[in-house]
């Protein structure tokens, strides 16, 4: 776990020293990215796949592990509600699904939880969410 610390504060470190020059903002963004696929294992970063199925406008994952038992959580925001019809359940299995195929470390945990996240426009504080949760070896 300290190494996984000590790589993740390494990429910040050059994060921050790269984005104080005349860079492109989006190529620091990139090596960024790419280096924080490159600690947690190829796939780590939802695809754009995923983001597609829904048009969802914000995604993130993040992951807890302790001991032998880890948990995937795959925060998808804002879709597109047409996309998203009136089953979502379906469509949080898709995405887990996607999610499980791409990335590299899927099988060293157990669950992987699918929440979808709408907001409303004008008071953002406003939100409602759907949590789904599945068994990573039913995937496999």
């Amino acid at each position: 776990m300290k190494t996984i610390l000590l790589k993740a504060i390494t990429i910040l470190m050059a994060t921050f020293l790269f984005s104080s020059c005349a860079c492109e903002p989006e190529s620091v963004f990139r090596f960024a990215m790419k280096g924080m696929d490159m600690m947690m294992g190829d796939g780590f970063l939802p695809s754009q796949e995923i983001v597609a199925l829904a048009n969802f406008q914000g995604v993130s994952v993040s992951i807890e592990k302790n001991n032998d038992q880890g948990e995937i959580f795959l925060k998808l925001q804002n879709g597109d509600p047409v996309l998203i019809g009136d089953r979502p359940e379906v469509l949080a299995r898709k995405c887990a699904e996607i999610y499980l195929r791409d990335f590299e470390n899927a099988a060293d945990y157990q669950q992987i939880t699918v929440q979808l996240m709408q907001s409303d426009p004008l008071n953002p504080e406003n939100f409602a969410m759907q949590e789904y949760s599945f068994e990573v070896s039913d995937f496999h």
